[in-house]
This record gives C-alpha cells, structure tokens and sequence, in this order.
C-alpha cells in the first residue's frame, strides 16, 4: 500500500483541528483487469477522500481496503468480504469516532458492489445518527459531464474511462500498458448478480479505457470536491466552497 494513502495524523493535530466530520473510503481488492491494480477501487476511494480533506475542514481516516467482491470471484487474486462484516466494519467505525467527539462520517465508496454501505447509511440515519454516502450517481454524472468523460455510467461499469482517467492522474505509476485497447462494452447486464463479471467479460474489463487521460482525471476529482459541498453542508449546517480555508471550523 502507497503511505501517501494513510494519513499521518497524530492524535495532537487530531485534537488541535477539531474537525467534527470523518471521511472513511472504502474500496475493494478485486481484478481490474491486466492493466490496472487489485487496489483500484481503494486507490479511487483514497483519491476522492484526499481530494475532499484538501478543500473542507473534515477527518480523513485510512480506507477499507477489502469489501464486496464477489461477483470478481473468477479472477485471480480477488478477495472478499461478506455484506454483513463489511456492514459491522462501518458501525463499529462510526460508534467508535462517536465516542472521541466526532459525530458525523461521510464513507466515500469506491466500489459499486458495496451495495451494504446504502443500507449502513439508511439504517444509521433513521437512528438519528449523522452518516452519508458519498459520491451519488448524479455527483459522478455531473463528474462526468465536467470532465469530458464520453462513456455514460452505464457503460463505463469497471475499469473503464473514469477508472481509468482518476490513476492515470493521482497515480500514473500503476497503470500499465494495454488499456489502449482494453475496450469491452456490455450495457445489458440485467444477470450480473447471478452470472458474475464472467458472464459479460473475459478480461474483466466493461467500459472504455481507451479514452482515459490525466486531464479527465484530474477534472473528476475536482468536480467530486464541489460537490461534496451539499454533503457537508446537510451534515452540519455549515456552507464551505472549495475556495474557502481547508482547516476552518466545523
């Protein structure tokens, strides 16, 4: 795992900041295909926390690094955890930042097999407890639009142009070559639950790679911390843009 995914916090600059919101990616340790890493879901999660923790005042946490893979199960070197640990993983984080005074958490989910994290929040939210899941499809659509992004959500399913687009900017050095001519489209996958990944893809790719860059990448991070605005903002009262001081009061 690259340290710069783990913040180096100690508990001092913890207490002297103050921050009452808790940024928690999530991601998966599940194939991307043979050009991007096991890790990419994390590394995407990571990429969008950083981004978030770099423009509001908010207490990024290290990712999760293994979660709900296992429609990836016919790939070598995926890993999984169950629904109901990666559900308790959550809970327990969230009790547990309750406890040191920081009442609200935001989980950044980088994998869209994490369906639990949905439940998590709604579950918690109906307890009167302060939890969101961040980006929404309309944060990665807007995301999309700003960024030149050509493939639609729908297509661009896994390891595809925005995948893709985000390593290529926050990390080049784990992209390797091929996904120049990766390009697998699969709209229909109305079985994905009962097939799995194999049963629309034999490389483990959906979307299309090809049109990934930097500049896209860069683009999507950008537009995900505007938007993150309103989370912030239904989590505490509190109006920051980007353009305000990151270590503000909240």
């Amino acid at each position: 795992m690259d340290v710069s995914l783990v913040p180096a916090d100690t508990s001092e600059d913890v207490r002297e900041r103050g921050h009452k919101v808790a940024v928690l990616p999530v991601g998966s340790y599940e194939q991307h295909g043979p050009y991007l890493p096991l890790a990419t879901d994390t590394l995407v999660a990571c990429a969008v926390a950083r981004e978030v923790a770099d423009a509001y005042p908010v207490h990024l946490l290290p990712p999760v690094t293994i979660g709900c893979s296992h429609e990836h199960a016919g790939w070598p070197g995926t890993v999984s955890i169950s629904a109901v640990t990666l559900h308790a993983v959550v809970r327990d984080i969230a009790d547990s930042l309750r406890r040191s005074g920081i009442e609200a958490l935001v989980v950044v989910n980088g994998h869209g097999g994490n369906y639990v994290l949905s439940n998590v929040v709604q579950e918690s939210s109906a307890r009167g407890e302060r939890l969101a899941l961040f980006p929404a499809a309309e944060d990665w659509e807007t995301a999309r639009r700003r960024a030149g992004v050509v493939t639609s959500l729908l297509t661009d399913m896994h390891a595809g142009e925005i995948e893709t687009s985000i390593l290529l900017h926050a990390h080049p050095e784990w992209v390797r070559p091929g996904y120049e001519a990766a390009d697998c489209v699969a709209d229909d996958r109305r079985h994905l639950l009962s097939l799995g990944m194999s049963g629309y893809t034999a490389s483990g790719v959906i979307g299309r790679p090809s049109l990934g860059s930097a500049e896209k990448g860069k683009e999507l991070l950008a537009s995900l911390a505007d938007s993150f605005a309103e989370c912030f903002a239904l989590l505490t009262g509190v109006t920051v843009t980007v353009s305000d001081e990151a270590g503000g009061d909240a």
